[in-house]
């Protein structure tokens, strides 16, 4: 960021100052189709946007086709599908990608992505070697908080350090992995829990790297020098702030210490950021714009530690898909900043901060020691696979909601100050988010069939063969993967073709290893709620009441059902949670096996019209009419009503905050659904 746009007059006939030259604008997007995305991507550009940020959808991301029985719903919703290299030519459509800086938000099937894209530039006609972007390419952060892993850790870090690799020796310009410590907030980490778990991911990735003797020594400063990290960014802008400045000093000391970096500039700390979604309300979500631009100021404010690369989410993210309009104003949030403004005129404001200072230096021993505790324990793969990881993260957001509910922890209209005058913002709910038409899955699922029809398929099928003989060897994977990509192989495919060789892997949940967050102390909320639990479990003749808490689909966002999990079980029911990305039938399947009280579904991805109805239909075949089901999410208004004439018991939305109290209405529905006299118990 050193780079300088030229003087800038002054007012007073003060000398001009040099303007540093402003970070990199993104806007997260993709939705619907690659034509429909690379539409929006054009107009985005035009407004002033520098940079792309892909947004694939989760079937793309956890490498299933949009044919396949766990892409039902899914298809384009919360990003685009891209099932294969006609996708991609169309998302790219009139983009020159050698102009280009692209970040993709992708992780399991990274190297798949990469190899579309590399292609699709070929057949532009670009060097790939100019070619400048990011693959987010961190699978520990998928284990424990985004979900969309897909292999073992052992082949997910073979995956990574193959990509790795590659693109040192083939695209240079190229981040091949975005560290990732963004959703590690979101499922409840502590500043010091995000940057010790970020470390630690970086350094069994480069360990990996190193030890695969697929790098010479002398380019081991290469390798470094193209880790990126992707962070987040909260409200408490100051704490934030220090983050980032301990990040790059914990990464200086680590490059330079273990790895032996001599060069500064392959030491630096090179990150993007979006800043805090899921801190987004749907109570009074006109308060998230000025949530948006203090975390923004966080990673902005301080030159020494300032983002690279900034994308901003919409004031409406709380309430569903924002719209083209939505993202505009995020944008001009940031155009407002970096150009009317005078931050980009100065050194760093904050260097000989004794406040900051102290700050930083107390962030950055706790860190040094987790990490240390970390290492002790194998390093983060070891972690990942003894769940310590996981559980910790759970136990920390568990803690933070605990805090919320009992108004410890302040938030604008959700917990205080909650009166508010009629918004015209959100007059019109339907109208004030994107919806995805629901006949958009069938004509991509339609697309796919016809791309397979259409292609070699002696040559796709060679491909696929040769890609498993690969897995089963040493070779790098790359190779073989840009192969498959010109056969037309579908991302289903190769993907599968690697599950058949690594296998798949179901991550701790942590509920089990999380502790008590709230107590049940007499006159407490939670005791209440303990008294109903087991009246209403005596009343049925029941040992204690049992609630399956389901993430059907591929949604992998499990920090809200984890935390029902947690206080659910505190409450005194037994609960049954087996993790992420099951199909209704399994759900269903597990609910009569288990002989549960209530069903609680948490879809969070907008697929909960398509998969909620299944689940009941599927509940109905079985017999279970009576069993009540409730459902939480992302869930507008319009689609809550019809879900509840659906059959649903109660749908609960990000403005439902207390976890309590919900756990209270379940045992309220189970003991309607029971026909049981209703329990005068304040909650």
């Amino acid at each position: 960021m050193s780079e300088a746009n030229g003087p800038q007059t002054r007012p007073g006939g003060r000398p001009p100052r040099r303007k540093d030259r402003p970070w990199l604008m993104r806007t997260y997007a993709g939705h619907s189709t690659a034509e429909a995305s690379n539409e929006l991507y054009r107009r985005n550009l035009a407004k002033g946007q520098t940079g792309l940020s892909v947004a694939f959808d989760l079937p793309t991301q956890t490498g299933y086709d949009p044919d396949h029985v766990l892409a039902r719903g899914e298809v384009g919703r919360v990003g685009v599908p891209v099932a294969h290299l006609g996708d991609m030519r169309r998302l790219f459509r009139d983009i020159p990608l050698e102009r280009m800086n692209t970040s993709m938000t992708i992780n399991a099937t990274a190297m798949w992505l990469l190899a579309l894209y590399q292609v699709v530039a070929e057949e532009q006609g670009t060097d790939i070697a100019a070619l400048q972007g990011t693959t987010q390419n961190d699978i520990v952060k998928e284990y424990l908080s985004r979900g969309t892993h897909v292999f073992p850790p052992g082949p997910s870090l073979r995956l990574t350090t193959d990509m790795i690799a590659y693109t040192v020796r083939r695209l240079p310009k190229w981040n091949p992995i975005n560290i990732c410590s963004y959703h590690l907030q979101e499922a409840g980490a502590t500043p010091v829990q995000e940057i010790s778990y970020a470390m630690s991911t970086a350094i069994a990735v480069l360990d990996a790297v190193f030890a695969s003797g697929q790098v010479p020594d002398d380019r081991r400063g290469e390798v470094v020098g193209r880790i990126s990290f992707f962070v987040n960014a909260g409200v408490r802008f100051i704490e934030e702030m220090c983050k980032m400045r301990a990040f790059g000093r914990i990464w200086d000391r680590i490059t330079r210490e273990r790895y032996g970096i001599e060069d500064p500039r392959q030491r630096r700390f090179r990150y993007g950021v979006q800043v805090n979604s899921l801190g987004l309300t749907e109570a009074q979500p006109e308060n998230n714009v000025q949530r948006i631009v203090l975390e923004m100021l966080a990673v902005t404010l301080s030159k020494d530690a300032r983002a690279r690369a900034v994308q901003l989410p919409a004031w409406n993210e709380a309430l569903g898909l924002p719209r083209p309009w939505d993202q505009q104003w995020s944008l001009r949030i940031q155009q407002v900043l970096a150009h009317e403004s005078d931050l980009l005129e100065y050194e760093d404001i904050f260097a000989g901060s004794r406040v900051i200072e102290a700050e930083v230096a107390a962030l950055e021993a706790e860190c040094l020691a987790e990490i240390a505790r970390i290492e002790e324990m194998g390093g983060a793969m070891a972690a990942v696979e003894s769940g310590y990881l996981k559980a910790r993260l759970v136990a920390s957001h568990a803690e933070r909601r605990a805090r919320i509910e009992a108004g410890e922890e302040k938030i604008v209209g959700v917990n205080v100050f909650q009166g508010t005058e009629e918004n015209p913002l959100t007059a019109d709910l339907d109208g004030a988010i994107m919806t995805v038409d629901p006949a958009n899955e069938a004509r991509v699922v339609a697309a796919l069939h016809g791309w397979r029809e259409e292609r070699n398929e002696p040559r796709a099928t060679e491909a696929l063969t040769a890609l498993k003989k690969a897995a089963v060897g040493t070779e790098n994977l790359m190779t073989a993967t840009l192969e498959c990509a010109r056969a037309g192989v579908t991302t289903g495919e190769w993907t599968w073709a690697l599950r058949d060789v690594f296998g798949e892997f179901r991550a701790p949940t942590g509920v089990s290893g999380a502790p008590l967050a709230v107590t049940a102390e007499p006159g407490s909320p939670l005791a209440a709620v303990r008294a109903k639990v087991t009246r209403t479990a005596t009343e049925l003749g029941a040992g204690r009441l049992r609630l399956l808490v389901g993430k059907p689909g591929l949604d992998g966002h499990s920090n809200g059902a984890e935390q029902i999990a947690v206080r659910a079980r505190d409450a005194g029911f037994e609960v049954v949670y087996q993790g992420i990305r099951l199909t209704p039938g399994q759900i269903v399947s597990a609910a009569l096996a288990e002989d549960v009280h209530c069903v609680g579904l948490s879809i969070l991805s907008g697929s909960h019209a398509e998969l909620v109805p299944d689940v009941l239909a599927q509940l109905r075949a079985a017999g279970a009419t009576e069993l009540p089901v409730v459902v939480g999410g992302i869930i507008p208004a319009a689609d809550a009503t019809a879900l509840r004439a659906a059959g649903v018991a109660a749908v609960f939305t990000p403005k439902d905050f207390g976890i309590t109290e919900i756990i209270g209405r379940i045992v309220d529905e189970i003991r309607q659904a029971n026909r049981l006299d209703p329990l005068e118990v304040s909650v």
